[in-house]
């Protein structure tokens, strides 16, 4: 059984985590990515995480099951081959500055159903990346702890992977609309937007509006009960609720309902409602507190099996990948990879399960892998026109 997007492909001219991500998501779903770089490497060629061979953890992780295109774009002869995929292609993504020849006015000239799908950093221009466009949005200022004075900035790339997955839908509602009508489409899709429409969605506008913006409260779950707590063996497990169950399930696991109960009754207070756990809930850590410090991670495992008690143990990425790799091979997502010039690791695969199937992660191409294979496949370029090429540094060795 073929993949969904099996006979699709896209060119990619992108770089960094969004753009490459979407490319990755829809590579992953069975289309023929062509990722395309200037010759030597884009300006994530390089980015950290690196393996002991030098090579870019980062690049590899979001290129996987693409294949790589090195030209020079900066030459005219360069970008006409360029434009030449993406006219024989039909659909191009990418966050790469514009380019004369490569404009969505000159690509649709030659191929009118063209889909364009184009990430900024900010609407009507203005660069952004993740980390500025976190800083301007707030999120900085309610993160950490709550006597803490200044921004905490956060170590995840929210933004740039919720932009990658809308890049990723938008592209296929673009493509799903040329079916219908035989139109094509120039989406664009700024990084600020992304950022900002979730912070709309989730209410933190809204409840900046009615003017209660939201304040720092540490580590404790914004609404309900929630917070982490120390273990007798020296670990640290977070603990929540997000409904009645949950909480009478971790009042019967821990044994203490009547504890609970008494402590209701004091504060005048009704422990089934989200907005009195929250409201209450340094007065509950209290009475949780003794409980996890005086058992081991393994004996508050065994309390809480069966239950739909929200639980997990603090784990640091050392921790997950140690003992051969153990918890990680465990997972049905990950898989060993031999990636070139980077060797055996192991790797996930998409997250998408299709028709009970997990499929395996594929490897990432080294950089210009695929060049002669791919221009000599879409655009019919001969050996000796391919070596002229690269002889006058038009497209590049692969690396």
């Amino acid at each position: 059984m073929g993949l969904p997007l099996d006979g699709m492909r896209v060119v990619e001219l992108s770089s960094f985590v969004a753009s490459p991500l979407g490319g990755m998501t829809l590579a992953q779903l069975g289309a023929d990515v062509i990722r395309v770089d200037q010759i030597g490497g884009g300006p994530d060629i390089d980015r950290w995480p690196l393996a002991p061979s030098g090579r870019s953890l980062y690049w590899a992780g979001l290129n996987k099951g693409k294949r790589s295109v090195t030209v020079d774009l900066r030459s005219a002869e360069g970008r006409k081959i360029v434009a030449d995929l993406i006219a024989e292609s039909g659909i191009v993504l990418t966050n790469a500055p514009r380019r004369d020849g490569l404009t969505y006015q000159q690509l649709r000239e030659r191929r009118p159903d063209l889909i364009y799908v184009q990430l900024v950093g900010k609407r009507g221009g203005g660069n952004a990346v993740d980390y500025t466009v976190n800083a301007a949005l707030g999120f900085p200022l309610v993160t950490g702890p709550e006597d803490h004075d200044g921004p905490v900035n956060h170590v995840l790339p929210a933004w740039d992977i919720a932009c990658g997955l809308y890049l990723a839908v938008g592209l296929l509602a673009a493509e799903r609309q040329r079916l219908r009508t035989g139109a094509g489409q120039y989406l664009e899709v700024a990084l600020s937007d992304v950022a900002l429409a979730t912070a709309g969605n989730l209410g933190y506008l809204a409840e900046a509006q009615f003017g209660e913006p939201r304040r720092r409260i540490g580590n404790h779950l914004f609404g309900d009960f929630g917070r982490d707590f120390a273990t007798g063996d020296g670990r640290r497990v977070l603990v929540l609720t997000l409904s009645a169950r949950h909480w009478r399930d971790l009042l019967a696991a821990t044994g203490l309902g009547e504890v609970a109960e008494a402590l209701e009754r004091a504060l005048g207070a009704d422990f089934t409602k989200a907005a009195d756990r929250y409201t209450y809930r340094e007065a509950l850590c209290g009475i949780f507190t003794p409980w996890f410090a005086a058992r081991t991670c393994g004996q508050i495992e065994e309390a809480f099996q069966g239950t739909s008690v929200l639980w997990a143990r603090y784990r640091d990425f050392a921790e997950l990948v140690a003992d051969d790799s153990a918890a990680l091979r465990a997972e049905p997502l990950i898989g060993e990879l031999d990636q070139p010039g980077i060797g055996r690791h192991l790797a996930p695969g998409s997250p998408l399960v299709l028709g009970g199937l997990q499929r395996p992660p594929a490897p990432a191409p080294l950089l210009g892998q695929h060049t002669d294979e791919v221009l000599g496949e879409l655009l019919s370029l001969p050996k000796d026109a391919l070596d002229d090429l690269r002889a006058r540094r038009v497209i590049g060795e692969r690396e």
